[in-house]
């Protein structure tokens, strides 16, 4: 190839294209890598702030039905954005080639035990750390105002009646409850965390403190959430199967919003 078609080919690379080089490529830098953990965690407290919280506040809803709206109105778009990425590759949206992890190295009953067995780790680490998280919260935190803050893991729905909770709950339990940790767990294991080969064995670790910090609504519960999250984080990227934090993440909170609907139904809380 000679200078002038060098320089032809070079022009044709317009922006978009040069993006999706970068994001499809098989490393992203640490600093491209920290933001793409971090940006989403900030657009979700945006919008919060700016359009879920009056929103729920005019209407008398609790901040719970609020972060979920946040949650849906940035992870959907994350969701097309990796489709999109596909239709780039592949021409048709799709994940192949945009997530990795996808393989199934494991037969359906071994990952199932394995994901069940991540699971009950990760809710009864979680609810066992709950007074980590009002420690941490006391001793740092206590300045974060917004309606909902604290350690309590029941904080975002204190104070409302229990119709007002059972409908916030069948409301979210399709999105909070499912498909927007479904949503976290593509982009974050399966887009994210293989993407990072430089780092080794570090790669897990550096992927869980993202995504705990993503959080950015609740920073008391970073240190929990590395504890909980970690074991399934470096499963998946030790033995290429996503399917295990899928299980662990989106499975722990779809029985921990039956388990929450259930129990207000039957007045138990």
């Amino acid at each position: 190839m000679d200078n002038t078609q060098r320089f032809t080919a070079e022009a044709e690379r317009t922006p978009t294209n040069r993006l999706v080089e970068r994001l499809l490529a098989d490393r992203h830098s640490v600093p491209l890598s920290i933001a793409l953990h971090i940006v989403p965690g900030a657009l979700i407290v945006a919008v919060y702030a700016f359009i879920a919280a009056p929103f729920t506040r005019a209407i008398g809803y609790p901040p719970f039905l609020a972060w979920a709206i946040a949650l849906t109105v940035v992870l959907y778009p994350v969701l097309f954005g990796l489709l999109w990425l596909g239709r780039r590759r592949t021409g048709r949206s799709s994940l192949r080639g945009v997530l990795h992890y996808l393989d199934k190295p494991f037969s359906r009953g071994r990952i199932a035990l394995i994901g069940i067995g991540l699971l009950i780790y990760m809710t009864v680490v979680a609810l066992a750390l709950v007074p980590l998280d009002n420690l941490v919260y006391d001793a740092a935190f206590t300045w974060i105002q917004y309606e909902g803050a604290g350690g309590s893991a029941t904080t975002y729905l204190d104070g409302y009646s229990q119709q007002s909770l059972i409908t916030t709950l069948l409301i979210c339990l399709p999105f909070t409850g499912f498909t927007l940790p479904l949503i976290e767990e593509f982009y974050f294991r399966g887009f994210l965390l293989p993407r990072l080969p430089q780092l080794g064995r570090w790669a897990p670790l550096f992927n869980t403190v993202l995504f705990s910090v993503y959080h950015l609504w609740a920073p008391w519960t970073v240190l929990s959430k590395i504890v909980f999250l970690f074991p399934g984080v470096w499963f998946v990227w030790r033995k290429h199967d996503i399917r295990a934090t899928i299980w662990m993440h989106p499975g722990s909170t779809l029985v921990g919003t039956v388990g929450g609907i259930i129990a207000l139904s039957m007045g138990a809380i």
